[in-house]
């Protein structure tokens, strides 16, 4: 149990050698709570062994969904869906819990879900998502903190999303894909895990395009029955954390398994502030000084620079030379890892929106704790160059997102491990 566990890292390592990206989070999670959609068997490949993973499992599982996850495989059977209702505490334990109300209500016309649970670093409502199933013919009741939604006959709409949410998109797109008639999606979010899903629901024999782009079509059809086997687009935000990793220990690494058109923000920043990288079909080679320039953020829905990696650019740019200042636009509440930087050294100074950071040519190991996912990764990153020791509590945050971190950090020669507290 990883809220047993802490990490204990030594800094002062240069990082070398190569590492192998895996499989997104943020797509795979939306493919597991597509497959409610259909009825044929669907095999998913590189998939990530990550706590919320395991969670969008149970929740399908307590659906009545049947799975079997052999290594990077899952073989996931939808035929036998017996439950429109997803238990309180499976939602309060990830937020992507709120991805099986789409399909829920795309192929059963109704669903009973709470609100979702996840990392606290904003209010992330859910208006957006439920605003959408309304305008398809969803009647939604909220009866303290449980939504209910049903819909007679879900009808194609016209959408305008106030903001390009993922998740809403994600779930919009999913419970117009057997509604009749034709859903158009505008101000849609422009991810690559939206291009996933598309990709994916059209395969099971779907008629959406223009994901990418900030207007969806999704053409209702009467059911998906393709049987399909589907390989899950590798995570930008690990690799974006590996290029942080590589970067401040001043080191050479070949990043493997990438997709370099999706990482093309943090890797324009990380020139910006002088680190050498050189981009190749499906791997990145990064090589770093040993200081680097103040750069300035401004963290924006995608191509913009993602949000989940303000954290780790915040402690990269604590040894940079100069002053960096980030604006996050996205989350109010993401500086909670800020106090836990400050800890190790980092001068930092919140206002507002807007994080001023001066740099500082050491960092000191000490104890600190992950509040969250991308948190958790920042302290990591900051530890793999602070002098002596860094223990990070609060793991059971990291183990949401990423893979035995510590193990392939290690292979690249990172002094990490994981003990027992």
């Amino acid at each position: 149990m990883s809220w047993l566990e802490r990490l204990v890292v030594t800094g002062g390592t240069r990082l070398t050698g190569s590492v192998k990206i895996n499989g997104a989070k943020n797509a795979i999670l939306p493919l597991l709570a597509s497959s409610l959609l259909s009825e044929k068997r669907i095999v998913l490949e590189g998939v990530p062994s990550l706590n919320d993973v395991y969670t969008m499992k149970e929740a399908l599982e307590s659906l009545g969904i049947k799975i079997k996850w052999e290594g990077d495989t899952m073989e996931v059977d939808p035929s036998d869906l017996q439950s429109l209702e997803l238990s309180p505490s499976l939602a309060r334990r990830m937020r992507a819990s709120n991805l099986v109300m789409g399909p829920l209500l795309g192929r059963c016309r109704k669903f009973k879900v709470s609100y979702p649970g996840g990392c606290t670093i904003g209010s992330r409502p859910m208006d957006l998502h439920l605003k959408g199933f309304s305008a398809l013919g969803a009647e939604i009741t909220d009866d303290h903190g449980c939504i209910t939604a049903e819909a007679p006959v879900l009808q194609g709409a016209d959408i305008h999303l106030d903001f390009p949410s993922v998740g809403a998109t994600e779930n919009i797109m999913m419970a117009a894909v057997l509604a009749q008639g034709t859903t158009m999606i505008k101000n849609a979010a422009r991810e690559p895990e939206i291009i996933e899903l598309q990709n994916f629901l059209n395969k099971l024999g779907a008629r959406i395009r223009g994901a990418g782009t900030d207007t969806i079509r999704i053409d209702g059809v009467k059911k998906l029955n393709q049987e399909i086997s589907h390989g899950v687009i590798s995570d930008r935000i690990e690799t974006g954390t590996f290029m942080t990793a590589a970067a401040i220990t001043g080191g050479e690494v070949w990043i493997n398994n990438v997709i370099p058109e999706h990482v093309k923000a943090i890797t324009a920043k990380l020139r910006e502030a002088g680190v050498s990288i050189k981009e190749e079909d499906d791997r990145i080679f990064l090589n770093s000084p040993s200081r680097w320039r103040a750069v300035d953020i401004r963290t924006m829905p995608y191509p913009g620079f993602p949000t989940d990696m303000q954290p780790q650019m915040m402690i990269f740019l604590a040894l940079a030379q100069g002053t960096s200042i980030i604006t996050e636009t996205i989350f109010e509440n993401r500086y909670l890892h800020v106090g836990e930087l400050r800890r190790m050294g980092a001068q930092v100074r919140v206002e507002g929106k807007t994080a001023v950071i001066t740099g500082v040519p050491q960092l000191t190991g000490t104890t600190v704790e992950a509040t969250d996912l991308r948190a958790g990764a920042a302290l990591v990153v900051g530890g793999l160059a602070a002098e002596n020791t860094t223990v990070i509590e609060g793991i059971e945050h990291l183990d949401r997102g990423y893979e035995r971190l510590e193990n392939r950090l290690s292979m690249l020669g990172a002094k990490i491990q994981r003990q027992q507290k």
